[in-house]
């Protein structure tokens, strides 16, 4: 059974029509693919199946490993391989959408409401509420965090100033060169150099970066309304 976990990735959704038409989907603009796939089949899932499959999200949003025996006996007779992993991949989607979404910004009513426009059973609602407004949240918000993909981080920099004298190999006249030394925070080294100009260019690189994204913080667009 091929079941894959999807991390990360952009969201699409639904928007509302009528007279709610002015808030969208928690899911966003476009109903995802997954999402599609999986309400055609919820039918053949019952409450039981479901609880078994939200217990083994929350265990993979948690970090734990999930061993392939345990998808087999989510298997029922009217739930196919197939079926699963239709049924699977879409309620781990639809968390992953709501779950990226802080509690300040998506209210428990609404993401309800949200849920029944999808066309979700009623009887699946609070089991599925529950995820995302559990007590488990602040442990998979927490795991979610510490297994997000992540460079590491830079733990120590040091630099020099070397000047070269000039040679009759090298033509080269007290031309100076920045020497520098990176130490990662997953313990490898990198030493490089370069000619001041160079560094020069990288400050202003740098410095160009850190404007852009100032300003792109003080858009109203990304601010959170809570």
């Amino acid at each position: 059974m091929s079941i894959v976990h999807v991390v990360g990735g952009g969201a699409g959704g639904a928007a509302r029509s009528g007279p709610k038409a002015e808030r969208t989907l928690f899911v966003g603009p476009r109903i995802p693919d997954e999402l599609k796939r999986m309400i055609k089949h919820m039918k053949k899932l019952d409450k039981a199946t479901l609880r078994k499959c939200l217990q083994v999200i929350v265990a993979a949003f948690e970090g734990r490993e999930i061993e392939p025996t345990v998808y087999r006996k989510l298997l029922t007779d009217s739930l196919d391989e197939e079926t699963l992993a239709v049924i699977y991949t879409g309620l781990f989607r639809l968390l992953q959408l709501a779950l990226r979404l802080p509690l300040s910004s998506l209210k428990q009513e609404s993401f309800k409401e949200d849920l029944q426009e999808l066309n979700i059973p009623d009887d699946f609602i609070p089991d599925i509420t529950s995820v995302v407004f559990g007590s488990r949240r602040p442990a998979i918000d927490q795991s979610i965090v510490e297994l997000r993909p992540r460079l590491p981080k830079l733990e120590g920099f040091k630099w020099r100033v070397d000047i070269g004298i000039s040679t009759s190999v090298l033509h080269r006249t007290l031309q100076p060169t920045l020497m520098t030394q990176m130490t990662l925070g997953d313990g490898k080294i990198h030493t490089f150099e370069m000619p001041v100009h160079k560094f020069q260019e990288l400050r202003y690189s740098v410095a160009s970066v850190l404007k852009e994204m100032e300003d792109l913080e003080k858009r109203n667009i990304l601010k959170i309304d809570t």
